[in-house]
């Protein structure tokens, strides 16, 4: 099997899963940066799109080269309320960010075969008021700034209520663009308890062709969550195609509110961190449901997509090209000079491997705190 290499003209997005092809998605970026030293924890907002480009551009080349399909923009969180609250970005505006993402990211695009998505997020002035003009409003202002730039379609991610992400879709829908909707609720829904298959149905109506899980929980987790959205969606006699990208640590024990309710939040989770045999097994369960658009998001570093491009590969019929520097399940361990590790270049020994934390005062599991809804 060969590794891709940049092609002829781009498939767009719903002509590429319609065709049945495996779509990979890139992988987070807040958390990636801030321990990189370009995010503000707390804050999560987007300014090093433009105060380090440097820094945004190499992670997105490296998502690419992992083997990701589509590469983000980097607007989490870039609405001029969030940023403004924030306190951390007084000298640069919400489209001055969002104009710099969508450069770095069409011009990292364009190095493969890669489409750029322009994404919203959650609004902190939904929370304050609910207030629909309000928050469309910012909606419309960072789409018209995705407009101008011609991203290739749009993706509205990061909601724990059903309600804001319909709005922020029916503004998107406007533009003509291919809207992918995805919410971070868990099996139980999402924080006014509306069901994952309603929450499902309810995007769907108001204009999402793909809709899904991302972030606050594990892999299997978030897969499970959007089975539960197709079972609500076909009852619905409604069709879209699924997405799911989840965190990069495993979260067993955590409840409704994900990841966010941990103690070792956001400082401590690296005890947590998926390997990349558990990505693989992520891969293949999500691809099994019927999910066809599988990334990643909190967590996720660029040997966690190439895993998942590597699981996927015998559907779809390449390697990405950073797989030239790794051969799949340890196989290029057949050279090292050390006998037991040399026996370590077989599947079934890492397909079988219980990692140990080398921790051993520390528990196998946490005590999520009991944070109320909001």
């Amino acid at each position: 099997m060969t590794t891709k290499k940049a092609g002829a003209m781009k498939k767009g997005i719903l002509e590429r899963l319609e065709a049945g092809e495996v779509v990979i998605g890139d992988g987070g970026y807040v958390i990636a940066l801030e321990r990189r030293g370009y995010v503000t924890a707390g804050h999560w907002t987007p300014e090093a799109a433009v105060e380090h480009p440097e820094a945004v551009r190499q992670i997105h080349r490296e998502f690419l080269r992992a083997g990701a399909n589509v590469i983000q923009t980097f607007t989490f969180y870039s609405s001029d309320d969030k940023l403004e609250l924030s306190g951390s970005v007084t000298n640069i505006t919400g489209q001055q960010i969002n104009e710099a993402a969508c450069d770095l990211a069409r011009e990292v695009a364009n190095e493969g075969d890669a489409l750029v998505a322009g994404g919203v997020s959650q609004t902190p002035l939904y929370k304050d008021s609910s207030n629909e003009s309000e928050v469309k409003a910012i909606f419309k202002k960072q789409l018209d700034v995705f407009v101008k730039k011609n991203v290739d379609f749009l993706i509205v991610e990061y909601f724990e209520h059903v309600a804001e992400a319909e709005w922020a879709v029916q503004v998107l829908k406007t533009s003509g663009k291919p809207v992918a909707a995805s919410l971070c609720i868990s099996p139980e829904g999402d924080i006014d308890g509306v069901s994952p298959g309603d929450c499902a149905v309810r995007l769907v109506k108001a204009g999402a062709q793909i809709v899904g899980i991302n972030c606050h929980l594990d892999p299997l987790t978030c897969v499970r969550t959007v089975k539960l959205m197709k079972e609500g969606l076909e009852a619905a006699k409604l069709k879209a195609h699924l997405m799911v990208q989840p965190l990069g640590f495993h979260t067993p024990e955590c409840n409704h509110t994900g990841y966010l309710s941990l103690p070792e939040f956001p400082f401590a989770l690296e005890a947590r961190a998926m390997t990349r045999w558990d990505m693989q097994k992520y891969a293949r369960e999500a691809y099994k449901v019927g999910i066809r658009y599988i990334g990643g998001c909190c967590g996720f570093e660029p040997y966690h997509i190439r895993a998942l491009a590597e699981e996927l590969a015998p559907e779809r019929g390449f390697l990405p090209p950073a797989s030239d520097k790794h051969a799949m399940w340890g196989k290029n361990l057949a050279l090292h000079p050390k006998p037991w590790v040399r026996a370590r270049a077989q599947r079934g020994f890492w397909e079988n491997l219980l990692p140990a934390s080398g921790r051993p005062k520390c528990p196998s599991m946490a005590t999520p705190e009991d944070t109320p809804a909001t």
